[in-house]
């Protein structure tokens, strides 16, 4: 891992630590199924086609999901700025091992982070925190019930702020409860794996190159997909 990402993860979870002591998820609605096959993240037995959505990114434009990944190996994952421990490390952990990638394999991988917070997560926010993991993540936002739309889609328990936390405007520290997951989505718009919360970076170095192995045998060419962020 990089040192200023270091640094930076350690910021990020310092900053939020001193008001709330974790970040509440309801994965115990996730099939935690163990994974097949080679992969050692959990392999979807059943592949199924993700769900189609439009949000908004953090330069204010329009992001339609199946057209902009379409051909790309996506990474997706539904998390907020503010939380004091999954959300940074998963994408800490995530970033350090895209760094081990070659510049050619590095251009087919697309990160997408949708916010779980939309209250807090503003555009500038969610930019200037993916900024501390990688410039090329992609932030996007939209209003809860979407999202929870969208998550429902991905067999994924919904986003709820957490009833032991103060309400949003009551200006204090809340937490929000989501899913953990990265979920493996191939260019052909078919969802293959998902990373739970604890995936170490030796594991995506392990199974990103046979992710990208099955996206390059599934997705048609395409003519080059933009890389450089939202």
């Amino acid at each position: 891992m990089r040192p200023a990402r270091v640094a930076a993860l350690g910021a990020v979870v310092c900053g939020v630590g001193l008001a709330v002591s974790a970040c509440a998820s309801p994965d115990a609605a996730i099939d935690r199924t163990e994974g097949t096959g080679e992969l050692r993240g959990l392999a979807l037995e059943q592949p199924f086609e993700a769900p189609e959505f439009t949000l908004t990114d953090s330069r204010g434009r329009r992001f339609d999901f199946r057209p902009e990944t379409a051909g790309s190996l996506t990474l997706l994952f539904f998390g907020y700025t503010h939380c004091p421990d999954i959300c940074p490390v998963q994408m800490a952990v995530l970033g350090a091992a895209l760094d081990d990638l070659s510049y050619a394999d590095r251009r087919e991988i697309e990160v997408v982070f949708v916010t779980t917070d939309p209250a807090r997560d503003t555009p500038d926010r969610l930019r200037s925190w993916l900024d501390l993991f990688d410039a090329s993540f992609v932030g996007l936002s939209g209003e809860l019930e979407t999202v929870n739309e969208i998550q429902a889609g991905f067999h994924l328990p919904p986003a709820r702020i957490e009833e032991t936390s103060p309400p949003p405007g009551a200006g204090e520290p809340y937490l929000v409860g989501h899913a953990t997951p990265i979920v493996a989505v191939t260019g052909d718009g078919v969802a293959r794996a998902l990373y739970p919360s604890g995936v170490r970076q030796t594991d995506w170095r392990h199974d990103l190159p046979l992710l990208l192995r099955l996206n390059r045998s599934v997705s048609r060419p395409t003519g080059g997909a933009d890389t450089s962020g939202d």
